[in-house]
């Protein structure tokens, strides 16, 4: 569930509704994102309210070959090919000792 954030917590500026209904995010916000020309935004809405967020957006292949490639390391975990670790520090001491 989408939390809303405090007034503290919020940068408020303006934007103007423009032909074809294109805005310009502020400069501020730009860089404070790390937004670059071409970066792909969701917009929705909610109660009245419109939501921007930067997503990435993948190739089709790629994310096809990452769900092969954890589908494997699923299969070699479950049959002890693969260590499982209870937690970041038991990963690291076993990279460590390789």
């Amino acid at each position: 569930m989408l939390e809303f954030p405090t007034a503290k917590e919020v940068m408020f500026m303006l934007a103007e509704l423009r032909q074809k209904s294109q805005i310009t995010i502020p400069k501020e916000i730009v860089l404070k994102l790390g937004l670059n020309e071409g970066d792909k935004l969701e917009v929705s809405e909610k109660d009245g309210m419109i939501f921007i967020m930067p997503v990435a957006v993948y190739p089709k292949k790629y994310l096809e070959e990452l769900r092969g490639e954890i589908e494997t390391a699923k299969v070699k975990i479950a049959s002890g090919e693969k260590p499982v670790f209870n937690n970041i520090d038991a990963l690291f001491a076993e990279l460590e000792g390789a």
